[in-house]
């Protein structure tokens, strides 16, 4: 009796739950009547849709359907069969959460600054070398240590010269065979001009040319002119105003033919050799102004690119260029390192922010906005990248909007959704060179 009395009993609880699940059934059926359903997700993992109901695959668990009445969602008006297997259905609040943000993709000429260090190195056209044109030895010298600065003229050393005696007495001779006129203080002077014999005026160049040959001074050769006496010694003369960059005689030193006494540079204009990138160098242009800071002092002075060719080093894929630099002062010092800005134009090009690029190695993409809520990914071809800002050659188009902030994560959902996910290599897309970060961007 007990056992009929637990058989009805479960009969009627079954027959009581099923009559309850038709109820509900019909309450849920009656409540989505006429509910537009956008697509189905993961209960557990929200980022996952589908277009049809199923299984989720992760959780095994039903998908939920999303339908357009809720809040923050709007029916698409892109088929996601449309896109690639690998993009990315994000809802506004789940956006929100992640710090998701887009950036449009631009077209623009800009121009960027340059930074580098460069050496200072005196002008070619402003360094002298004070040679020997015969042998002799050195008797004195005069404050001509390294690094002094000199005058035009100013008598640094004395030394004698048999050879440059017997010259010396020719071009006297010369001179006596030419008349000569008495100037107005009395004195016998060189008549440079006037109504003499060519063959004089032929002599007494020659002697003068081969006394300049050897070494021997306008100054010291008017002064033996003018006192119609041998000199007892040549002396050295500065060539012009400037600092001695070499000495290498000393006094009492025997010295050779073609010996350089000294070199002397100069200094009122330097140039300043900046090693820059051949992707740089592209768009620097001669003439074009820049700025010279001196390390520590604060001070800073104007440049200008030469217009020299700059020299090329293949091994280290650099430039140098030369910029000139007015030195008034003395403040610029040959081999000083000081630091270097050049502007650059550069040329209208397709950019996009630099985090907005997931570089795998063996490609580069991008996430672009196909709509709202909706990300493709795209490969994507790099240029040159300037500052925050990379120029795509290939893969996008300005206009478009691409994913800028949590680029990440959105990667990270794609691959997860990828079919070929750890299945098969990626394609590679050979890329340009790319900038170094020292540049900076300025508003043109």
């Amino acid at each position: 009796m007990r056992r009929t009395s637990l058989a009805i009993a479960v009969v009627a609880a079954l027959a009581v739950s099923y009559g309850l699940g038709r109820y509900n059934l019909r309450l849920q059926t009656v409540s989505t009547r006429g509910r537009h359903v956008l697509y189905y997700v993961d209960p557990m993992h929200p980022s996952y849709k589908s277009n049809k109901p199923g299984i989720a695959p992760d959780c095994g668990m039903p998908l939920v359907p999303v339908y357009s009445d809720d809040n923050g969602n709007a029916p698409p008006t892109t088929s996601m069969a449309q896109l690639p297997a690998e993009a990315v259905t994000i809802d506004a609040a789940t956006q929100q959460l992640m710090g998701l943000r887009v950036a449009p993709v631009e077209n623009t000429a800009s121009t960027r600054t340059v930074r580098v260090n460069g050496r200072v190195a005196p002008e070619d056209t402003r360094v002298y070398r004070v040679n020997s044109g015969l042998g002799g030895f050195i008797r004195e010298t005069y404050d001509d240590s390294v690094g002094m600065q000199v005058k035009k003229d100013q008598k640094m050393a004395t030394y004698y010269s048999p050879d440059a005696l017997s010259i010396a007495s020719g071009f006297l001779a010369a001179s006596e065979r030419i008349p000569g006129a008495v100037g107005t203080d009395g004195n016998r002077t060189m008549v440079w001009a006037g109504a003499v014999s060519q063959q004089g005026v032929s002599s007494l160049q020659g002697y003068t040319d081969r006394l300049r040959n050897l070494g021997v001074s306008d100054v010291q050769i008017k002064e033996i002119a003018d006192s119609r006496q041998l000199p007892e010694y040549i002396y050295v003369v500065a060539p012009a105003d400037g600092f001695i960059l070499a000495r290498n005689i000393s006094p009492g030193e025997h010295f050779d033919h073609d010996l350089e006494f000294y070199r002397i540079a100069d200094l009122s204009r330097v140039w300043v050799i900046a090693d820059v990138f051949e992707q740089e160098a592209a768009y620097l242009r001669p003439g074009a102004l820049g700025r010279v800071d001196l390390k520590g002092e604060g001070r800073q002075l104007p440049a200008r690119i030469a217009d020299s060719l700059p020299q090329s080093d293949a091994v280290a894929g650099i430039v140098k260029v030369r910029l000139e630099v007015e030195n008034p002062k003395f403040i610029l010092r040959p081999d000083m390192v000081v630091d270097v800005e050049m502007p650059i134009q550069i040329p209208p090009a397709v950019t996009v922010p630099v985090d907005a690029l997931i570089d795998s190695g063996a490609r580069t993409r991008v996430y672009v906005e196909h709509e709202e809520g909706i990300f493709e990914p795209r490969v994507v071809e790099t240029g040159w990248r300037v500052g925050d800002r990379v120029q795509i050659l290939r893969g996008v188009q300005p206009g478009e909007r691409v994913v800028v902030g949590a680029t990440f994560l959105v990667d990270s959902e794609s691959r997860l959704k990828s079919p070929l996910s750890g299945t098969a290599p990626s394609p590679t897309i050979v890329t340009q060179p790319v900038m170094p970060n020292h540049l900076t961007m300025a508003a043109e």
